[in-house]
């Protein structure tokens, strides 16, 4: 097996790192802090100030704790403390019956991400970011990041809120996101080591309030309508009755659940879209193949089922660069795993970064082959050791949605413009919330 290149990612450290730099390289993302043996060992632990934390590679452990045991390994709490100021108690963050109950609750508004039905709002999100793209200046290197947060957040506009995200909401949702990141990422660490919060939580929230303030006119003024109706994700959730009670989402619970629909909609898809144009625009026969099989005519739903090769690209960057790194439950009650006793309130962490980048699972696991999809050999791994969605109960609702829009975002990109990388410009992966490039990504675009 060849693969095609290897794409930047952060060299690990030959030896586990000190308490201290640990810290120090975890500040700003936490693949920075991984070490050689991370990638390879079947368990590994690591014991902080303020929590003890495990992190299993192996697959079968891996399958333990997202599928067959979930119910005793809920999501940490930790992850409520990272995300409270955005989501609230919503649909992602809350465990036991009270998930059960929003699940149930939130349901019928995933009705409007039926991929048919959303098929007409993502092509003309599509139509209008090419329309934006082709009025560019192109003689100068084009930020990649704030157009692929731009497509994928008016995508999530339109299912949610019947309209489409103009440029300057879609600005503010990028740069307050960037924010919110990197706030709440200082805040985690020195949570962790039980430090002063510095006023990081503080920032957190008022990023949290700028996101928030984008869509939370529309949200109160459809809550308090008792005519003006629609037929989209935020209707669904205001006649959501609980399946108990019949109580209704409070305006705070829906907005809790619209952020969160917002951030698991447009954040992921945003960080696969930008790393995929990316490696594309590092290989330009594979460019050459996606305009091959996407042809002339305008794509249709029927004909998404032949983008082989795109949908391969894009499997393929879910495998290298996950939008969400790590994924953290929690122990409740003792366990013990491989030669590991786990108490009560340790964090448990299965990372498809780590999984999806270890050679026991993967040939070559750091370099760029799409065609590692279609080949029987990794076909196993595919289906056990990919995991950019998660598995089990809490596997992402949207998978489906995110991989439509993707092959839609990028075969309209690919057939209206040359992509080029910028010699010495290489992109940065840092993960915090989710997985971004912390330099951006920029490239050379010629119209076609």
């Amino acid at each position: 097996m060849t693969v095609r290149f290897t794409p930047p990612y952060p060299q690990p450290h030959a030896t586990r790192s000190s308490l201290l730099k640990r810290f120090l390289r975890g500040w700003n993302s936490w693949i920075h802090a991984l070490f050689d043996k991370s990638y390879t060992m079947k368990m590994g632990e690591m014991h902080l100030p303020a929590l003890s934390f495990y992190i299993a590679n192996e697959l079968p452990l891996v399958r333990r704790i997202l599928e067959t045991d979930a119910e005793i390994f809920p999501k940490h709490a930790f992850l409520h403390d990272l995300l409270d100021p955005l989501i609230g108690n919503s649909v992602f963050s809350s465990n036991g019956q009270d998930w059960h109950d929003q699940r149930t609750m939130v349901n019928p508004a995933f009705s409007h991400t039926a991929l048919k039905r959303v098929f007409p709002m993502m092509a003309a999100a599509v139509g209008d970011l090419l329309a934006t793209m082709r009025a560019r200046d192109l003689s100068q290197p084009v930020a990649i990041d704030p157009l692929a947060t731009h497509v994928a957040a008016d995508v999530i506009f339109r299912t949610m809120f019947s309209r489409a995200l103009d440029a300057d909401g879609a600005r503010e949702i990028f740069d307050a996101f960037h924010d919110y990141q990197k706030q709440a990422q200082r805040h985690s660490m020195l949570r962790l080591y039980r430090l002063p919060g510095l006023g990081y939580q503080g920032r957190a929230r008022r990023a949290a309030a700028r996101i928030h303030a984008v869509f939370a006119g529309i949200v109160a003024a459809r809550y308090a309508a008792t005519h003006d109706r629609g037929e989209d994700i935020l209707q669904s959730l205001i006649d959501a009755r609980h399946p108990q009670t019949g109580a209704a989402f409070t305006e705070r619970e829906v907005m809790e659940q619209i952020s969160t629909i917002f951030l698991a909609g447009h954040e992921t898809a945003a960080s696969a879209i930008t790393w995929a144009l990316y490696l594309l625009a590092r290989d330009p026969a594979l460019q050459d193949a996606i305009r091959a099989e996407a042809g002339n005519a305008p794509l249709t739903y029927e004909s998404l089922k032949g983008l082989t090769v795109t949908r391969n690209v894009f499997r393929e960057t879910l495998r290298l660069y996950p939008p969400l790194s790590f994924l953290v439950r929690s122990v409740t009650c003792p366990v013990d795993m491989r030669d590991k006793h786990l108490e009560p309130g340790a964090m448990l962490v299965v990372s498809p970064w780590l999984v999806q980048r270890n050679r026991d699972n993967f040939p070559e696991p750091h370099g760029f082959d799409p065609d590692r999809f279609d080949d029987p050999a990794q076909a196993q791994a595919c289906r056990h050791a990919y995991l950019p969605f998660g598995k089990g109960p809490r596997v992402c609702i949207g998978a489906g949605f995110a991989q439509q829009e993707a092959l839609l975002t990028l075969a309209g990109i690919v057939a209206s413009f040359d992509l080029a990388t910028i010699p010495g410009d290489d992109p940065e992966p840092i993960s915090r919330l989710t997985l971004r490039a912390g330099n951006g990504v920029r490239l050379r675009l010629t119209r076609r």
